[in-house]
């Protein structure tokens, strides 16, 4: 029989999680079994999330670019919960919409400071905790952008990109000691960060014809993919990329 997918006492970190995919990750890993524990820039953010999550979730406010932040949120995590089980790294920025001749360093930087350095900031501090209990699953959030680029994105797709090498080289380096790194690649989600290009007739129609399934996920359908690779009926899973994108990369 396969192993179930069960997350019952087990712990999981959510980067980004007072709203959107992280929300609905968070949601669901509760549904099934786990507790949780959010993070996210905005303290007030991250108490009407908590509302709606109860009383199996925690909050901590961490900005995940700053090192200290991150270690922070560790040793807030280590004070309330024995082991840490599942690292889910979800935070994510892509404010700016221009060509590469036309983005500021300081733009560059903001980019990459948090869909890049801060995932590895987090991947190094709990993953510390992991090796030293010989397990753990860590996930990070990706694109459909770190395989087939977008326009005026640059540093996004570079960030993301940079996130799956990542993951490949952890992949090689920790499986031996018990812990997984794996990369769920979203394509194109309804959350307020595309509700812009949602609106905009032109540029919606442009996405639902380039993706086969022909609409935006709703998030719900990204949790699925996140809660498989954390259970241990992913057990023999780890350097991998889950797309999650309606067959964006296929076409």
């Amino acid at each position: 029989m396969p192993k179930a997918i069960d997350l019952k006492n087990k712990t999981a970190v959510i980067t980004g999680a007072s709203r959107g995919i992280g929300l609905e990750i968070a949601q669901a890993f509760i549904e099934a079994g786990a507790r949780v524990i959010i993070t996210g820039r905005n303290q007030n953010s991250i108490n009407t999330a908590l509302s709606k999550l109860g009383e199996m979730a925690y909050g901590y406010s961490a900005d995940i670019s700053k090192e200290d932040e991150v270690k922070n949120l560790v040793k807030y995590t280590e004070s309330n919960f024995d082991q840490i089980d599942i690292l889910v790294n979800n935070a994510g920025i892509n404010p700016y919409y221009k060509y590469t001749e036309n983005t500021e360093l300081s733009e560059w930087s903001n980019i990459i400071d948090v869909n890049l350095t801060g995932v590895f900031l987090c991947i190094r501090e709990f993953g510390k905790k992991m090796l030293e209990q010989k397990s753990g699953s860590i996930i990070n959030i990706t694109s459909v952008a770190a395989h087939t680029g977008l326009s005026r994105s640059g540093a996004y797709c570079a960030a993301k990109a940079g996130v799956e090498a990542l993951t490949k080289s952890l992949a090689k380096d920790w499986a031996s000691q018990g812990v997984r790194v794996n990369n769920v690649a979203p394509g194109y989600v309804k959350t307020d960060l595309t509700a812009g290009l949602a609106d905009n007739e032109k540029l919606r129609s442009m996405v639902e014809n380039r993706t086969p399934m022909g609409r935006f996920a709703d998030t719900t359908e990204m949790a699925g993919a996140v809660i498989f690779l954390g259970s241990d009926a992913a057990s023999y899973v780890t350097g991998s990329t889950l797309a999650v994108d309606g067959g964006w990369i296929a076409t």
